[in-house]
């Protein structure tokens, strides 16, 4: 129930320091992501990955200011229910307007759920449901940015215009050749779009910031042609020479799907009216969920409310339970799935087995480092919870059960969920994408026999992709440290993505030997390793075991990967890391390229 009349002074003052809160907030959010043009002209790689970390901190740390200052001057945790249902409907008024409501509403939450427990508040308190609407907003003043631009081929042709739309963002680097590469581009729309008659509505329309994200700025819009519309995107790097270039032309959903992926690094966009954004980029991705598109800009934070309020509403139009996920049982986490969607659930279980010398502290600050580093493509984003309820009814026995095994200190229980009936609430879990686990891919193809010729093609191209998977890892300083099968998965798109952190360590804080030679036939013998091992050495000859046990996986493995194996290979990357390099690790493949396969004019 809502209170009847707003009488309260100080319910107002709260509710306008919680806006400043998010003003604030928001203000260095979008000035960190405007500083990332300058870092991308200079080539200020290590401050562009140093910025992207510190970034993904500012969310929590002015929710504490927040909270801290609306304790101190407000003592907000003792006010009363209606004085908290009076606060909601005045930030309410406040949102009027707005040019960020829904990241606003989602700040509220985040400051409200600080200062109330969680059995002191109700949805009554919080935004269940957005109460303002994102559609259509847009800044009226003259001097505001729109959020696309809309160009129209005239005489000029599509060269002219992509001419254009380049210098259009005022890079402050020279590029190597504009106009080969924007006669590049147009001869890459003819062939993918099969230009033949304009019709009278055929635009070009570009979102008005480039997307920065590691070494590139990516400009990112759509072609409409008639019925026909066609997503791109143009990736902007240094070339050799050090000028700018455009690498390449991505067209269509898939291309932009890989681009956004969620196992890569978040973006830096200057926005103003990030729901704008989300909308065009859902128009060109329309199967990627809005958490995900939210969580790809770098609001996080909003992601997490939206996969919240996908995962409740699937909730209410579902009726199976909660299982145990499928797959061999990890030694650190327990995972849980529910079949009808497409995530899994992680949590850290209490105790583990003596060969995993580690805390619950230090897997979290795996998973900690994981959401901060690049990750490349190769490792799955992960939504972090606390305090999640679940219907206890949907819960299967047999998990419940594996829960208060493993990790009882994570779980509570209503009076009678004994009953099958209240609430199941996990203290904390991780949240991510469902894939096929690789070890199980590769069975399906094992079962099959070695004379089935779509069965060797799947193993071979799951072999390859796991080890680029891993040498991609290996460029962003990443070791994996578990590499069995079954800790990667594969995506929808094929792509091999790694998703088991708690061994994992940077590349040079690894020590890479080579195996010593036996000192004696008693030492080759022996079951026992007859040489010293720190805890950092790894020593790659000792993955083939573990491995390459069947024989068609050995072939490929070896065929593609073999210098996995050496020492040298990692100790290589090792120095080019200390040596500062930054390595490119490209949304797209090689072939696609300009500098490898330049666009012809009249080939497709």
């Amino acid at each position: 129930m809502f209170p009847q009349r707003l009488d309260s002074t100080i319910a107002y003052d709260i509710a306008k320091a919680m806006m400043d809160g998010f003003n604030r907030h928001y203000r260095l959010f979008r000035t960190e992501s405007a500083r990332a043009k300058h870092r991308f002209e200079t080539a200020d790689w290590h401050g562009q990955q140093r910025a992207q970390r510190e970034r993904i901190e500012f969310y929590d740390l002015r929710v504490r200011e927040c909270s801290t200052r609306l304790e101190r001057e407000f003592r907000a945790g003792e006010q009363s229910m209606n004085i908290w249902q009076q606060v909601k409907l005045h930030y309410i008024g406040l949102l009027v307007n707005h040019y960020q409501p829904e990241l606003a509403e989602t700040f509220f939450n985040s400051v409200t759920t600080k200062i109330l427990h969680r059995t002191h508040f109700n949805n009554d308190f919080i935004f269940v449901r957005p109460a303002v609407s994102t559609e259509y907003i847009e800044n009226e003043e003259p001097t505001a940015r729109p959020t696309y631009v809309a160009y129209y081929p005239g005489e000029g042709g599509l060269e002219a215009t992509f001419l254009s739309i380049l210098a259009s963002f005022g890079l402050r680097r020279e590029f190597e050749n504009m106009g080969r590469d924007a006669g590049y581009v147009a001869e890459a729309v003819r062939g993918r779009m099969k230009l033949v008659k304009l019709r009278a509505n055929f635009q070009i329309q570009v979102l008005s910031s480039l997307f920065y994200r590691n070494k590139g700025a990516y400009l990112v819009g759509k072609i409409i042609n008639g019925f026909a519309e066609q997503p791109f995107a143009l990736p902007i790097l240094h070339a050799d020479s050090g000028l700018l270039a455009v690498d390449a032309a991505l067209f269509g959903e898939e291309d932009l799907l890989a681009l956004f992926s969620f196992a890569r690094a978040y973006f830096m966009v200057e926005m103003e009216i990030p729901s704008a954004y989300v909308q065009f980029l859902r128009s060109m991705m329309p199967r990627k969920p809005r958490a995900e598109i939210y969580n790809a800009l770098g609001l996080a934070k909003q992601g997490k409310t939206l996969f919240y309020r996908d995962f409740l509403y699937h909730l209410r139009h579902s009726s199976d339970k909660f299982r145990i996920a499928p797959g061999i049982k990890g030694m650190v986490m327990l995972v849980f799935d529910l079949p009808s969607f497409p995530y899994v659930f992680k949590l850290i279980k209490d105790f583990y087995p003596p060969q995993k010398d580690t805390t619950r502290e230090q897997i979290m600050g795996k998973y900690l480092l994981v959401k901060q580093h690049d990750r490349v493509g190769r490792m799955a984003d992960t939504l972090e919870y606390s305090q999640v309820a679940f219907p206890r009814e949907r819960f299967d026995d047999e998990l419940l059960a594996e829960i208060q095994k493993f990790a009882p200190s994570q779980l509570e229980l209503a009076a009678d969920a004994a009953r099958g009936a209240g609430e199941v609430v996990i203290k904390h879990l991780y949240i991510e994408r469902r894939m096929i686990p690789l070890n199980i891919y590769l069975q399906e193809a094992f079962d099959a026999g070695p004379a089935d010729a779509a069965a060797r093609r799947q193993i071979e191209s799951a072999v390859v992709e796991y080890g680029n998977a891993i040498k991609d890892l290996v460029a962003a300083n990443i070791f994996p440290g578990d590499m069995l099968w079954k800790n990667f998965g594969i995506t929808r798109q094929g792509k091999v993505v790694f998703y088991d952190y708690d061994e994992i360590e940077y590349i040079t804080d690894c020590n890479f030997r080579k195996v010593p030679l036996p000192r004696t036939p008693e030492d080759e013998m022996s079951g026992e390793t007859w040489y010293s091992v720190g805890p950092k050495d790894v020593f790659p000859e000792t993955f083939e075991p573990f491995l390459l046990g069947n024989p068609a996986v050995r072939e490929f493995f070896m065929r593609h990967h073999a210098d996995l194996l050496d020492p040298g290979f990692w100790q290589a990357h090792q120095e080019r890391i200390r040596a500062g390099h930054v390595h490119d690790v490209f949304p797209y493949e090689r072939e696609r390229r300009f500098a490898v396969n330049p666009p012809r004019a009249g080939t497709s």
